[in-house]
């Protein structure tokens, strides 16, 4: 324990101050660079001076010359300003000539991830109000907050700032003028601040609170309590001003004195004292030097406040004020007469600054105000050295010492009191200085009643020790001293650009009644480092301004480090040390410092058991031989635990190092017998044992500790209490609980220790059965693996559970059959929360099979006495306790069954896995699923369903296996199915060892299991995965096959043969869907076509592609949701069971319950939502241009998007615009141009990636939906339909297009249609030389057909070179639809001729 140096702040950015605050410092540093080599400059030029005249000047390079000056500039900038750091770390204050930073501290993480407190620029700007004044002296001071709940925090922190030009300025933290005084012409040097104090001692003068500002030639004192009350009324003046915006704000008046200092030639600092009242010895000494032999004397002593400074003529000299209204001395009477001292009076503050009035003029406020004359005050005396002169004063917080800097590089201590310099430290010039006042720690005294105590009365009050802290920037270090004639006991290199910020004072506006419940935090002393860009503080412990003769408490520190370092020596002999450390704990005085010592050789890991004892019974000896009077029995009783826990921790060792010979393993059939089960339950029960030990083997790899009973002597003893003859255990963590029952009952467990002697030796050393219960029980959960592999630990924990049970106070005597004992309750809670489904299981059917045990002993005692000779061995005892067995039974063994499930995965995935399937599942227990709610079963194996990735038909198939008894039905069904992936349906490796599980499960949950109840959550969970990552669209398209797979209308609301529900899909459509689906909507209608890739990220979140999807699987959606509304009336709504072991679940409402409360949607509202989420499919799917969606739509179906399906909505009725039917027409067209496009181009060349994308367009036929949107948008489907047959002979193929024409309703007018495009490519092949001699032959046709195909345009159709068989064909087909009277009917023969003519 010795001084200590700490960082409690740093800069954010120091370097943006000095930039702001010495912008001349930045040129100088950059101009340094630009220098020639050739320069050279002396120490005198750099105006470091001749500070050591002894010390010889060596030559210096050029080089390191400029990098010195360099450096200088960067780091020196901080000497030149202002500092002021307030008290309570809340604001500091850096100032250079007229501007100034206000810093705030904030809490932010550092880089090394840590948090620490940060100064950041809160402000920053010019104060000076004055043509070429600047800042002189600064000063931040924290006001107390007036109301009754503060927590010693400061209300707010004003600014006092002092100009040359003799102003003093208040501003608050934000840089708002408060109010400004010109107190004195002349410029301002230094501004000190004193608050409340309670006196330590009676007869302790109470000192007020005041404001002291110095000037060359005089002094201002202002009142701190007016000070404070004008400053509040002054913010909330500024505060109501600036809320009304009314200027004309008249500040509250201020009072002060005003003392001129006389006969001193210069004054550069002041330390003002306080209220002083003389002694009768010191007064009449002062009348008889000033008043002479017959000087007469008053009874009341006067008081006076006193005033140091320091200068030149004299070096340092002593001011009197008289105070108050009481007579004054002779002594001092006769000195104010001589000096013409009249009496101070306290005048008003004149001269306001900041506060105008609106109808005030300007050159009224260039007048100066007024300045009241100062009072004339004579020096009583003070310290003559003509060659002397004085730099800075330093008061200590006692008020009774000063430190005084000089210009010879010298610091004096002055008592202030006498008057005297009492010490002189040499070498440090330019120093700055500070103080440190440290209280005694009553608590390390000794309680001793000796009279050799180093402190005499124990009880006496906390002793205060001073230091001085002086750094020596020249030398670049930190010293501290003990005062008055103490050595140094601390010295720190810091470097030599820092500044020592020492206030002297704390928070102002407390008094005698207000102080006394206040702790504020603040600091005494700091030292800010430019080069670091840290605030540190120093901390110096009480016990080193002891002298070291006298000092035991330094004695015992020196005594204890000898000890940590003979503790860190690995070369010890073990007997050296033990001696060695008694007779070190044996000289150590203080209780306290004998318990530290005995702690840190009790935490040692290197020091074994047996020195460990024999040491602590050596220091108890010790105790016990004092007189009981000077023993500390908080000492003594430490001792004393500690001894038994070292007397158990041996005896456990011994036991678990002790062989038993390991009997014979128990069968089958006694284990049966053991645990009370049925021969059928217990081969059940070993089946799904060994399965959930195959599956959780694939999943979990567990860290085999080396030796399970194994624990230092360290760890032993910092986990266990020992109190009043009980031993606890501390709060630790599961790891640590584990490793101390480890150490306890590994080895009884495993069959190698005798758990008899174990659990005797531990009941005797102090346990409670409930501790050691729960030390098994987290052992035995903990190590479920292990149990597993060693079946004969279920017969050893009936042993040692048996035991434990009978040992006293762990079953109350008052338990009977018809109650619940605690005891048996902590072991089914250890259980419940457990994760570790096998073990939990295990301990419960022990705990069960022992409870029956005893219980049946009781039984047995009562029958016994009441009929004797009875046979009572067929009977069966009741009891609570057994029924609450029984159903955690149950449940353990569901959640054995279902965790063994989620342990299952699919071995072979070879395409990508997203992300969100790998996230591992979350370990159940029971008391998870009892606050799960009732969905909550279901919705644990929806999460494990999609995170294998299996698809939804699987579900349905297991479900099948269960309700079939042949296999030939099995396999069948599985060959029905044999893409039971979605993703990949090549990942069929373990798939029947899955559906076997899923059997087990839905056998065991017949109520949440039920597979539609399922299929409803695993639904849910695909699009909440989906809306995580919006680029997996297979995610919602999984969501939609889960509700295609419900049988149940009500459930889902999904689709299964024509029957269609609306709840989830409802749900799914306003928490997930219809917020993106407007924005895809609106910025589709911004661009007019399809939006390029960014766009699509910007607005909707997705990418194109998977913006695209989400489109198709919206209209898959509400297409869901119309089908549903058509069926759901033939459907009964379905009654949700529970399980008989799970109806006291608790939690959230389930997804399907929640789906039943939906309300019945409005059909046509969802039908016009489908055509428009139909038709942006299809601008996206088939890329088209010039399209505005919501074009297509009048004003009534605009404002009917988006709204909810359930609510009436006005939509389009009766006959629609012309031109919205125009426009919808050309939509519809191009999209079944785009769709033979597509068809075309796929014919040629297939994209795989898009098939896997959009699995749902399989099957998709875009012109018969094209057809069908014609329906809802009031345009002739026969339209479309021929629009279709024509792109289809456009692009060549025929044979669709013949498929496609027996669709069409009006054949003629298609027949005329394909006349045309029938013409154009024989028009083609004639005129554009696809047939040989094509122009003689057309010289042959009629001179009408002629005339007409040299009129075609054969650039009009897609594909020309078809061949002239298929155009035969065609126009066959045309004059078969058209009638005779046709205008066209003679052109289509003469055309049907021509072809016919035309060589193939």
């Amino acid at each position: 324990m010795s001084c200590a140096l700490v960082p409690f702040a740093h800069f954010q950015d120091l370097e943006l101050a000095r930039d702001f605050l010495s912008p001349h410092r930045r040129q100088g540093i950059a101009a340094a660079g630009k220098e020639s080599a050739g320069k050279s400059t002396s120490w005198e030029d750099g105006g470091w001076g001749a500070w050591d005249e002894a010390e010889l000047q060596e030559p210096v390079s050029s080089y390191e010359e400029e990098e010195s000056t360099s450096k200088n500039q960067r780091n020196y900038w901080l000497q030149d300003c202002v500092l002021s750091l307030s008290p309570t770390n809340d604001l500091m204050v850096i100032a250079n000539e007229q501007k100034a930073v206000f810093l705030v501290p904030k809490w932010k993480h550092s880089d090394k991830g840590k948090e620490e407190m940060q100064y950041a620029v809160g402000w920053s700007g010019s104060l000076n109000v004055e043509e070429g004044e600047c800042v002189s002296s600064v000063l931040c001071i924290p006001l107390a907050s007036q109301k009754r709940s503060s927590t010693g925090r400061p209300d707010w922190t004003c600014i006092v700032v002092g100009f040359t030009s003799g102003y003093v300025r208040f501003y608050t933290e934000s840089g708002v003028l408060l109010l400004a005084q010109l107190l004195n012409e002349d410029p301002v040097l230094q501004l000190k601040c004193r608050t409340y104090e309670i006196p330590r001692h009676p007869g302790v003068t109470e000192q007020n609170e005041e404001l002291s500002i110095l000037y060359p030639a005089a002094i201002v004192t202002i009142d701190g309590f007016s000070l404070f009350q004008s400053l509040r009324a002054c913010r909330n003046q500024v505060a109501r001003a600036a809320a009304s915006g009314n200027e004309n704000v008249q500040p509250p008046p201020l009072a002060y004195k005003k003392w001129g200092l006389q006969d001193v030639d210069t004054i550069v600092d002041h330390a003002s004292i306080g209220i002083m009242t003389l002694c009768p010895f010191d007064q009449m000494k002062t009348a008889s030097n000033i008043g002479g032999y017959n000087a007469a004397i008053k009874s009341s002593p006067p008081a006076m406040s006193q005033y140091v400074t320091v200068g030149a003529n004299p070096f340092t000299a002593f001011f009197f004020a008289l105070e108050g209204s009481s007579q004054p001395l002779l002594s001092h009477v006769a000195l104010a007469v001589a000096s013409k001292l009249t009496s101070a009076l306290f005048n008003a503050a004149s001269g306001w600054l900041g506060w105008k009035s609106k109808h005030e003029e300007e050159p009224v406020q260039k007048q100066k105000p007024k300045v009241e004359p100062a009072t004339p005050l004579a020096v009583r005396f003070g310290l003559p050295d003509s060659r002397r002169h004085g730099e800075k004063i330093c008061l200590s917080p006692c008020n009774t010492l000063a430190a005084v800097t000089d210009e010879f590089g010298r610091v004096i201590l002055l008592d202030v009191t006498r008057g005297l310099a009492v010490r002189m430290w040499k070498g440090y010039r330019d120093a700055e200085i500070g103080w440190i006042q440290t209280v005694e720690d009553l608590q390390e005294r000794e309680t001793e009643k000796m009279d050799s105590s180093p402190f005499g009365n124990a009880q006496g009050p906390s002793r205060v020790a001073q230091f001085l802290v002086i750094y020596a920037p020249r030398r670049g270090i930190l010293e501290v001293w003990s005062t008055q004639q103490g050595p140094r006991v601390g010295a720190f290199n810091v470097g030599k650009y820092c500044r020592l910020l020492y206030p002297g004072y704390k928070i102002m506006g407390l008094n005698n009644v207000t102080s006394q419940g206040w702790q504020p935090q603040t600091y005494q002393i700091c030292l800010v480092d430019p080069v670091s860009g840290s605030v540190k503080t120093v901390h110096v412990p009480f016990h080193l301004s002891l002298s070291d003769k006298k000092s035991e408490r330094a004695k015992d520190m020196h005594l204890v480090k000898k000890l940590n370092a003979l503790l860190k020596d690995k070369t010890s002999d073990p007997d050296l040390f033990e001696a060695e450390a008694k007779e070190l704990i044996l000289d150590i005085k203080y209780p306290a410092t004998k318990k530290q010592a005995l702690e840190s050789i009790l935490t040692n890991e290197r020091v074994p058991l047996s020195s460990l004892t024999n040491i602590t019974q050596t220091l108890m000896d010790n105790l016990k031989k004092q007189e009981l009077e000077c023993v500390d029995e908080g000492l003594l009783q430490f001792c004393a635990n500690k001894l038994k826990l070292l007397h158990l921790y041996e005896l456990v060792s011994k036991l678990n190092s002790q062989s038993i010979q390991k009997e014979t393993s128990p069968s089958d059939n006694d284990l049966a017998k053991l645990l009370r089960l049925e021969e059928k339950y217990f081969h059940r029960l070993e089946t799904l044992l060994e399965n959930y030990k195959k599956e959780n083997a694939q999943t979990t790899t567990q860290l085999t500790d080396e030796k399970d009973d194994i624990l230092s002597v360290k760890i032993f003893l910092e986990y266990l209490e020992y109190e009043k003859d009980v031993i606890t255990v501390k709060n630790m963590e599961d790891g640590e609980y584990v490793a101390l029952g480890s150490f306890f009952f590994w080895k009884c467990l495993c069959g190698e220790s005798s758990t008899e002697e174990m659990c005797h030796a531990l009941e005797s050393a102090g346990f409670s059965p409930q501790t050691l219960l729960s030390l098994l029980l987290s052992l035995w959960l903990s190590k479920e693996k292990d149990i597993l592999d060693k079946p004969d630990s279920v017969s050893c924990l009936y042993t040692m559970l048996s035991l434990l049970s009978k040992m006293k106070v762990a079953i109350d005597e008052s338990w009977d059959t018809q109650s619940v004992s605690p005891w048996w309750q902590q072991m089914r809670t250890a259980c419940v929360q457990s994760e570790s489904s096998a073990a939990a299981l295990l301990s419960a059917l022990v705990g069960h099979s022992v409870t029956a045990e005893i219980i049946d002993s009781v039984t047995e005692k009562k029958f016994s006495q009441i009929i004797v000779g009875s046979d009572t061995e067929s009977w069966e005892a009741l009891s609570l306790d057994t029924e609450y067995w029984k159903l955690l039974l149950k449940q353990l063994e569901d959640c054995l069954i279902l965790q063994t499930l989620l342990h299952s995965k699919v071995t072979k995935r070879k395409k990508r896995v997203s992300s969100l399937q790998t996230e591992p599942l979350g370990r159940l227990s029971v008391k998870k699923l009892l606050e799960a709610g009732k969905g909550g079963i279901a919705d644990t194996v929806a999460k494990w369903v999609f995170r294998q990735g299996f698809s939804p038909i699987i579900l349905n198939v297991a479900q099948y296996k269960n309700t079939t008894d042949t296999e030939d039905s099995t396999e069948e069904s599985v060959e029905m199915h044999n893409n039971l992936f979605l993703e990949e349906p090549e990942a069929a490796t373990g798939l029947e060892r899955i559906l076997e599980l899923l059997q087990v499960a839905y056998q065991q949950f017949p109520c949440s299991l039920e597979v539609d109840v399922l299929h409803a959550h695993c639904s849910w969970e695909c699009i909440v995965q989906w809306n995580k990552d919006p680029e997996e669209a297979c995610f919602l398209n999984r969501s939609i096959d889960h509700l295609r797979c419900i049988i149940n209308a009500h459930i889902q609301h999904g689709v299964y043969k024509s029957v269609i529900v609306l709840g989830i899909a409802l749900m799914m459509w306003n928490t997930f869907i219809v917020k993106r689906l407007s924005s895809a909507t609106y910025l589709m209608d911004k661009v007019g076509k399809a939006p390029k890739d960014r766009l699509c990220r910007r607005d909707v979140g997705m990418s194109d592609t998977a913006m695209t999807a989400f489109l198709g699987c919206c209209s898959e959606l509400l297409q869901t949701l119309l089908e549903a509304d058509v069926s759901s009336d033939e459907m009964q709504a379905p009654v949700l069971d529970t399980e008989d072991a799970w109806v006291s679940v608790e939690g959230p409402v389930s997804i399907v319950e929640l789906a039943l409360e939906q309300k019945r949607i409005h059909y046509p509202l969802v039908e016009h939502q489908f055509v428009l989420c139909t038709v942006l499919y299809a601008i996206m799917r088939l890329s088209l241009k010039g399209v505005k969606p919501l074009s297509l739509f009048d004003s009534k179906g605009k404002n009917a998007f988006f709204k909810d399906p359930t609510s009436i909505q006005l939509l389009p009725s009766g006959d629609m615009d012309p031109n919205v039917l125009s426009i919808r027409q050309q939509f519809l067209l191009k999209v079944v141009t785009a769709a033979v496009q597509t068809l075309c181009s796929s014919q040629t060349d297939r994209e795989v990636s898009e098939e896997d994308y959009f699995p749902f367009e399989k099957g998709k036929n875009w012109p018969t939906l094209a057809a069908d949107l014609a329906q809802y948008l009031q345009i002739s489907e026969d339209l479309v339909r021929r629009h279709y047959v024509c792109e289809l002979y456009s692009y060549g193929m025929d044979h669709l297009g013949e498929e496609a024409f027996l669709q069409v309703v009006d054949k003629e007018v298609l027949a005329s249609q394909l006349l045309m495009l029938a013409g154009q490519r024989l028009a083609f092949a004639l005129l554009h030389g696809q047939i040989k001699d094509g122009m003689e032959l057309l010289s042959r046709l009629p001179p009408t057909l002629s005339t007409w195909l040299k009129a075609m345009d054969p650039q009009e159709i897609q594909n020309v070179e078809v061949p002239i068989a298929t155009t035969a064909r065609l126009v066959s087909k045309v004059i078969e639809h058209l009638p005779e009277n046709h205008g066209q009917y003679s052109l289509a023969l003469n055309l049907i001729e021509a072809v016919e003519a035309i060589p193939a």
